[in-house]
């Protein structure tokens, strides 16, 4: 019964993850910035995140981290700040029907690296090794297509149809670079789960993790951003979708989804938090039609 309530929470959360991912790119889409796009949303995640933790610790004390857990923390988050930048700026490139087939590398990298870091078994005479390996193996073949081939449309949207070629589909430059920032981004999210196993092995407790975590990349990210946003009106906020994007971005990504999947990798380990990946596809290609009116063509 346990199990089966994980991997629905697991499940629901691939819905809300896609939804992000296309709910940032229509904010994009009307100007907002990337980099203004993940510091505020940071920021405003720590104040929610301060909060649970004054309900959640009310009633059982914490244990302090040590310096060594912190320096652990502050690694993550330079691995969140990488992913976050990384990510957000490829779905701008392209869109969240190729985010997510680039982040369904995620399983693919974590099995490698959980094997390199001996958090997995690789034995090819079992059966679940060798699946684990087709998949990768495959996983990796269908986002180099995905990336560089565009077949013929097979849905195009009237709503498609009456934007102008650049919204709707990206230039193939731009298409590749975002793949390849999506991939890259894929990458560091599978170090993140190792980084987040290693941590929460020694120190289970994942609400505050997930905040420190949190200051670590709104500061690091803050630097950057400042650097590469040196337009000052893209750092006011406005009432419209990216305000929607950055709220729906603290509550769900930031707080609730980094909790959960850090209390994953504790309980299941780093592969089961990240093997859900393959559901967005599904999810993202529907979304992706539905609201942004995307051409869905063969290959992508």
């Amino acid at each position: 019964m346990f199990g089966s309530a994980v991997t629905a929470v697991m499940i629901v959360l691939e819905f809300f993850d896609v939804g992000l991912n296309t709910i940032s790119k229509a904010a994009m889409r009307r100007g907002m910035s990337q980099f203004v796009y993940v510091v505020y949303s940071n920021a405003l995640a720590i104040f929610i995140l301060l909060a649970s933790s004054f309900i959640f610790y009310r009633k059982r004390t914490c244990s302090p981290p040590t310096v060594s857990i912190i320096c652990r923390i502050f690694l993550l988050g330079l691995i969140a700040s990488s992913v976050q930048m990384l990510i957000y700026t490829g779905i701008q490139c392209s869109s969240p029907i190729l985010a997510s087939v680039m982040i369904d590398l995620t399983p693919a990298f974590t099995f490698i690296l959980a094997v390199m870091f001996r958090m997995e078994k690789l034995d090819l005479r079992v059966q679940s090794s060798q699946a684990r390996s087709f998949g990768t193996i495959v996983s990796i073949t269908g986002a180099l297509m995905v990336t560089l081939y565009q077949g013929p449309p097979i849905i195009s949207t009237s709503s498609a149809d009456n934007l102008p070629i650049g919204i709707v589909l990206s230039p193939q430059a731009n298409w590749v670079l975002g793949g390849i920032l999506l991939a890259t981004g894929g990458f560091f999210l599978s170090l993140l789960y190792i980084v987040q196993t290693w941590i929460i092995k020694q120190y289970p407790e994942e609400l505050m993790v997930t905040l420190i975590c949190c200051i670590f990349v709104t500061i690091q990210c803050a630097i950057v951003s400042l650097f590469a946003e040196r337009d000052p009106n893209a750092w006011i906020p406005k009432p419209d979708m990216g305000l929607i994007a950055i709220v729906y971005s603290a509550i769900f990504s930031v707080t609730f989804r980094s909790v959960v999947h850090t209390w994953a990798c504790r309980k299941k380990g780093p592969v089961y938090a990240c093997m859900f990946k393959p559901l967005g596809i599904v999810i993202a290609v529907i979304m992706g039609v539905s609201f942004l009116g995307d051409t869905l063509c063969l290959g992508r």
